[in-house]
C-alpha cells in the first residue's frame, strides 16, 4: 500500500505525532505545501495532521487551502487524522471528521488528539493509527 502523512505543525508537536504515524505504516512524509491536491490519486490511503488554531479550527495558511483542494478527491479515500491542541476540547477534530465524512471519506480508525506535546500515550496511539491504515 502507498500512504501519504501529510501534516502541518508550527510547534514540532503535530510533526512529531505525524513522524510516528509514518514509521507504524511505512508511509510518505509531506508538509501542507508539498501535498498538491493532484498527489491524492497517487496513494491508497492518506493520514492528514493538523493542530488546532486560534478559535479550534485547522491552520488557515497553507494547511487549510490544500485540505480544501484535496477533499473533493477524498471519496471513497481510506484516511485517518490526528493533531495537537493548546485549548479547547477538540471540537476542530470533530467538525474535521464530520466535514471528511460528508465528503465521503473512509475513516480508517478513531482520530487522534493530544493535549500540547505528544506523550508516550499519543505516540503510541499515533503508531496503531498509522497500522490501521495499512490494515
Amino acid at each position: 500500500m502507498k500512504i501519504a502523512v501529510v501534516y502541518w505543525s508550527g510547534t514540532g508537536h503535530t510533526e512529531a505525532m505525524a513522524q510516528a504515524v509514518a514509521k507504524a505504516c511505512g508511509g510518505t512524509l509531506f508538509t501542507a505545501a508539498e501535498f498538491p491536491a493532484a498527489q491524492v490519486a497517487n496513494f491508497d490511503a492518506i493520514a492528514f495532521g493538523c493542530p488546532a488554531m486560534g478559535a479550534e479550527v485547522l491552520e488557515e495558511g497553507e494547511f487549510q487551502p490544500m485540505f480544501d483542494e484535496c477533499k473533493p478527491l477524498l471519496s471513497g479515500k481510506k484516511i485517518a487524522l490526528f493533531g495537537s491542541y493548546g485549548w479547547g476540547d477538540g471540537e476542530w477534530m470533530r467538525n474535521w471528521e464530520t466535514e471528511c465524512l460528508a465528503a465521503g471519506a473512509t475513516l480508517a480508525c478513531d482520530s487522534v488528539i493530544c493535549q500540547d506535546e505528544p506523550d508516550e500515550q499519543a505516540l503510541a496511539e499515533c503508531e496503531k493509527l498509522g497500522q490501521a491504515l495499512v490494515s
